[in-house]
């Protein structure tokens, strides 16, 4: 296992409270994403393909579509992917597995079933991070979707909207969340940390809950990874940390009660809202 003393001896100090930060997600990658092994690139890539994800999704939609620059592959790059597994060519082995699965699947959907595009992709690559050979980070990316499911299957019930449809993933945990008619969904013994988040979910307060989820995340991260103090467990650590503070800074109250409209608008396009959240 390689060790990057020197590197994250000098990472400054965050927390999740930070009004400004001296490093960013773009400046990680430019700075000391070059001076990791192979390896631990490979490991660190998974949190920077949520990036190309998003990029895929726009580009199959308008190839004119500007990027967000902080993924791996230019849009050249996933242009070209796109057209080769659209002429049935074989791809280059640089990119990861599931995007070529994800466009065959894109291009399979009738128009009317496009909206379930974003689900798609996000089952695949939870699927394609969580077997990854890193404990610690498969874990994450299982607690991520974990939490997701379970806030999603929260508010599904609260609106009264079917459940299954709008669980991402093949988990035993999902499949627990599209079945259960339990109030912990049959998952009160499995997961530690469910009756936590069913508290968030009961918040009023839009943008708190979104802290809370995010602080939730953060102490899970500092727990599973304190034995890990100059490895590329911890860098994983800091740099999902900072993506964390770059969306607080940036996002503020309105934003968070509109991040909300919107999750609620993709469970059901047509679900009728009580009054009190339409404005």
């Amino acid at each position: 296992m390689d060790a990057y003393y020197y590197l994250i001896a000098g990472l400054p100090d965050i927390t999740l409270d930070d009004g400004k930060l001296s490093y960013t997600v773009d400046s990680f990658k430019s700075e000391i994403y070059p001076e990791l092994s192979d390896k631990d690139k490979r490991i660190i890539d998974l949190f920077y393909l949520k990036f190309d994800n998003d990029n895929l999704l726009h580009l199959l939609k308008d190839k004119d579509y500007v990027i967000n620059t902080s993924g791996l592959f230019s849009a050249d790059e996933l242009i070209s992917l796109i057209d080769t597994v659209k002429d049935g060519d074989i791809p280059d082995k640089k990119f990861p597995s599931y995007f070529c699965k994800f466009i065959s699947e894109y291009f399979s959907l009738a128009p009317e079933e496009e909206y379930k595009a974003n689900d798609i992709l996000a089952s695949d690559y939870y699927s394609y991070a969580m077997k990854c050979r890193n404990g610690f980070v498969s874990s994450w990316f299982e607690f991520n979707l974990n939490i997701n499911n379970i806030l999603t299957a929260i508010s599904a019930r609260k609106y009264k909207i079917d459940v299954a449809p709008s669980i991402v993933g093949d988990t035993e945990v999902c499949e627990m969340l599209r079945t259960s008619n339990a109030r912990d969904f049959g998952l009160g013994d499995t997961l530690s940390y469910l009756e936590n988040i069913q508290r968030i979910s009961e918040m009023d307060n839009l943008v708190e809950r979104e802290k809370k989820v995010d602080q939730l995340k953060w102490d899970w991260m500092e727990t599973e990874s304190f034995f890990n103090y100059f490895t590329v467990e911890r860098l994983f650590v800091f740099l999902s940390q900072l993506e964390m503070i770059e969306r607080w800074i940036s996002l503020d109250k309105d934003k968070g009660n509109e991040l909300f409209r919107a999750m609620i608008k993709a469970l059901k396009d047509d679900v009728q809202i009580p009054e009190e959240f339409r404005n």
